[in-house]
């Protein structure tokens, strides 16, 4: 807490300037890298406005200019409006949802003469301001379920509109919230059951063709399987203190399994799945009994686990097949070698990895960049903007890039930490997680990590909704932030 003698009455001897530096810093290797990313052999002035480099330095200019108004608005402003800003972001979100103007298949811009908004980009600060809003309100406690699902309902609604805009990479973004309810007290099995149903998705997905010991049971069914009653196993332990009983679980489960596969193998040939389907759901019948007999809730909540679990990875391929579009399946299926497509849905990525592979260790510099410059990378200045910067920076200015990020994020932890309010703590944590969540899942997709779902990288990908969008996040926080040294008039 701070001493009497450290406060002031000024937002500018308060704020966090490291950050403000960080800020700065990113926006100018941005703009170089748009700049690199859109350069044309012949171009004389990349700041005509003509050119993308040329509007950069606009978005730029009109984005330090947001950042001075932040600052000089009351921090009390944001606590106190965030329903009526959130309510309003809804509104346009909504009504971006029937906009005729269609950009690239989306219907997520708005188009108002030469400008173009996309207000998805701004409901990300309306949605952490109301969400915090709630969170922090007196006598609020997000383990119990009521109040955990008033604030899921707050992320989810503008995720559903952005939905309906035919924008699933943007809505995608609202699920980096969960961090910030992990840090605030949600229960670590909400999160771990989020990463375990990715984990049944892609094992049960890659492995799904291949065959075991020349059996009819699928490899990655089975792995599924194993993994549903090996983590039900593993609660039991950790959240009833029931060792004994999670070893009786495990090897009762695992003899059954390879019991079946024996006979499966040298007396009757059948698919093991079946003998694992109706051990799982044994397994479900069991923990409901041991809930009823000891009135241990956590058994009920371990057998929700399990049977979720199996209808999730039951409608696993109906919505692979059935529900998501074409190229959103192809996508995934690059993304897990499925499929090689190098001259579709894999382009992006091969040539993105090919651009950044030709940097080698210091890059070919500034404006010297061969794939890039002869346009072999699609939207590499705005997705693949990274690309840009693995090509002309090589490996060197890479890491540059991302330790800024990494100060970045480090820097928010600890200006989070230190609020004195709920309230500033919570959007804190909401400024973290969108960042982060930006960051992996840009960069990853750029190296082939991660699918591609068209998210911007913050502060280089081209773009005046993204760049304002980022700025307002940040910047909100730091007017809050500062606040934690000022004398209130």
């Amino acid at each position: 807490m701070a001493r009497q003698t450290d406060r002031t009455t000024s937002v500018w001897a308060s704020i966090d300037w490291w950050t403000v530096g960080i800020y700065l810093a990113l926006l100018t290797f941005g703009w170089l890298s748009v700049c690199g990313a859109s350069y044309t052999y012949g171009d004389t002035d990349v700041f005509a406005l003509s050119t993308r480099s040329g509007m950069q330095i606009v978005w730029i200019g009109t984005s330090i200019v947001l950042a001075f108004v932040i600052l000089m608005l009351d921090d009390r402003f944001w606590d106190t409006f965030s329903y009526i800003i959130y309510g309003a972001l809804l509104l346009l979100l909504f009504a971006t949802i029937f906009n005729p103007h269609e950009i690239k298949g989306s219907r997520s811009w708005l188009v108002l003469g030469p400008l173009r908004l996309q207000p998805a980009e701004f409901a990300k600060f309306a949605t952490a301001l109301a969400v915090s809003k709630l969170m922090s309100a007196y006598g609020y406690d997000i383990r119990r379920w009521k109040h955990f699902f008033a604030a899921l309902l707050i992320v989810f609604l503008p995720m559903l509109f952005i939905v309906g805009q035919k924008e699933t990479g943007s809505a995608l973004v609202y699920f980096s919230f969960f961090l910030m309810f992990y840090r605030e007290g949600m229960p670590g099995s909400i999160l771990f059951t989020g990463l375990a149903m990715v984990v049944y998705f892609v094992v049960g997905v890659k492995y799904a063709d291949v065959l075991m010991f020349d059996h009819a049971t699928s490899v990655g069914r089975f792995v599924v399987f194993l993994l549903i009653q090996g983590f039900s196993a593993a609660m039991v332990w950790i959240y009833c203190g029931d060792r004994q009983r999670c070893w009786a679980i495990v090897s009762s489960l695992l003899g059954l399994t390879v019991a079946a596969m024996l006979v499966s193998t040298f007396v009757y040939r059948f698919d093991v799945l079946i003998v694992q389907l109706v051990a799982t759901i044994c397994l479900v019948g069991y923990l409901l009994f041991q809930g009823l007999s000891s009135r241990l809730n956590n058994y009920f909540l371990i057998a929700a686990f399990a049977l979720g679990s199996l209808l999730f990875f039951s409608l696993t391929d109906y919505v692979l097949n059935n529900v998501m579009e074409p190229h959103q399946r192809v996508r995934i299926n690059v993304l897990l070698g499925l499929e090689e497509d190098l001259a579709g849905a894999g382009y992006n990525v091969h040539q993105s990895e090919i651009a950044i592979g030709s940097g080698g260790l210091r890059g070919k510099g500034f404006l010297n960049g061969t794939q890039t410059k002869l346009k072999f990378v699609p939207e590499q200045d705005t997705d693949f903007i990274f690309c840009t910067v693995g090509e002309e920076e090589g490996f060197l200015g890479s890491a540059g890039v991302l330790t800024l990020f990494l100060c970045l994020i480090l820097r928010l932890i600890k200006m989070a930490e230190r609020q004195p309010l709920k309230f500033g703590r919570i959007y804190g944590y909401c400024v973290l997680s969108i960042f982060l969540f930006h960051l992996f899942i840009n960069v990853g997709m750029v190296l082939g990590l991660t699918p591609v779902i068209g998210i911007p990288l913050p502060f280089f990908s081209y773009g005046g909704s993204s760049l304002w969008g980022f700025t307002i996040l940040l910047f909100i926080f730091l007017r809050i932030d500062a606040n934690r040294n000022m004398i209130r008039s």
